[in-house]
């Protein structure tokens, strides 16, 4: 079984900063592609941010600039900096992880159950 583990989803103020944590079980986590999905109450799920096997890097246009995804392989996390947040931005926040050469999909085979992120004005 391979199992997701999201850590970091607070309650953040309009423009603050968070930084979010997945960790993915049997392999180590430089060899699965890693992505960040978020859905707000309400809305479908979106792509966020993805990093692949050869660490290319894709984002969603709305955080361009703004959120940072990368790897830790010494602690087997991938990390997500979230900065100058807004209040829309609001949601359940889901890694996701594949085998394959990833850094965007809809169709990553593992998902975690989510971390909230709520951001007030």
């Amino acid at each position: 079984q391979v199992q997701i583990l999201e850590y970091g989803g607070s309650w953040v103020q309009a423009g603050g900063d968070l930084r979010l944590s997945c960790s993915v079980s049997r392999r180590p986590i430089n060899l699965y592609s890693v992505a960040w999905f978020r859905q707000a109450p309400g809305k479908e799920r979106e792509f966020v941010a993805g990093i692949s096997w050869r660490e290319t890097t894709h984002y969603a246009d709305s955080v361009k600039g703004r959120f940072t995804i990368s790897r830790d392989t010494g602690r087997h996390t991938v990390f997500l900096q979230m900065k100058n947040l807004k209040p829309e931005e609001t949601a359940l926040y889901t890694c996701a992880a594949d085998v394959r050469d990833l850094d965007y999909g809809v169709d990553y085979q593992y998902w975690g159950r989510g971390t909230q992120v709520t951001v007030s004005s």
